[in-house]
């Protein structure tokens, strides 16, 4: 996988695209694939609210959401768990 462009690279390309250069040749030019190029520029247009969409900080501020809801939900199922568990040991027996 190649490594990340610095935000100020990206910034200056999607630019470039803005003052009307061709992204199938930009890419080519930049050394960049074309559906790389495309999505900057979508992301871009989702950041600038061009189009409706999640923007980054949003999308970001979901993973961490989800990443806590299943932490959550994993540690009510060990409670439970341990509920029932003791729930069984203090069952008397019939007599």
């Amino acid at each position: 996988m190649p490594a990340a462009k610095a935000p100020k690279y990206r910034r200056r390309v999607l630019d470039l695209v803005a003052q009307g250069n061709p992204v199938g040749q930009l890419a080519r030019d930049l050394g960049i694939s074309e559906s790389c190029l495309r999505r900057w520029i979508s992301i871009d247009g989702v950041d600038a609210d061009r189009t409706e969409d999640l923007t980054s900080s949003e999308r970001k501020e979901l993973v961490e959401l989800r990443r806590c809801n299943r932490l959550l939900e994993m540690e009510l199922k060990v409670l439970n768990r341990a509920s029932a568990y003791s729930a069984m040991e203090n069952v008397f027996p019939k007599q």
